[in-house]
């Protein structure tokens, strides 16, 4: 596993090593042992999700709060999205900013994302399938969101978003200032 730093600090690339032939191919897509060595990180996973989504899909931005802060491994197993975190560490020198990246079952990339940061992502391909880890179960009382479209932010999404499909939920989050953040 080749891990790649990325401008904000504590955020990851994880390219995995695949072994293809003319049968397909293999991966490890998760060994404890190696993430720790190669990353620096101790992160004990708790929970798997998997979201399926359509093209225009956006999901975002989340996280969770205190005592319940979750770190996320994400992989794409179907199609391809654009996977965008925000840096909500009010002490970092990267606060505020924001990193997007594509993952898809092609490239195979995975994204670790630490405590502290905010994350979305919109559908790329025609339908996708999410697959993630968790280090914290998912608890409602910590649950966090900044609305996904906060001009201070100036995201860039990838997709056009008078065609994006919205969760209502999504469409209320407060903006950037507003939004409740227990990270320092």
């Amino acid at each position: 596993m080749n891990v790649i730093k990325t401008p904000l600090e504590g955020l990851l690339i994880l390219e995995p090593t695949v072994h293809s032939d003319s049968r397909g191919y293999f991966m490890e897509s998760y060994n404890k042992q190696v993430l720790e060595a190669k990353s620096g990180f101790n992160i004990a996973f708790q929970q798997d999700n998997q979201a399926r989504s359509v093209k225009n899909v956006l999901r975002g931005l989340h996280y969770q709060n205190m005592p319940s802060p979750q770190a996320k491994l994400i992989r794409v197993l179907q199609g391809s999205i654009w996977d965008v975190v925000v840096d909500i560490r009010k002490n970092s020198k990267t606060y505020k900013q924001w990193y997007g990246i594509e993952l898809s079952e092609e490239n195979k990339l995975q994204f670790l994302i630490p405590h502290g940061f905010a994350h979305g992502y919109a559908v790329l391909s025609e339908t996708s399938e999410v697959f993630y880890k968790c280090d914290n179960y998912y608890n409602k009382a910590a649950e966090g969101g900044i609305y996904f479209n906060d001009p201070t932010l100036e995201i860039d999404w990838k997709i056009d978003l008078t065609e994006a499909i919205i969760s209502d939920k999504d469409q209320k989050q407060p903006m950037f200032i507003d939004a409740w953040n227990t990270f320092e």
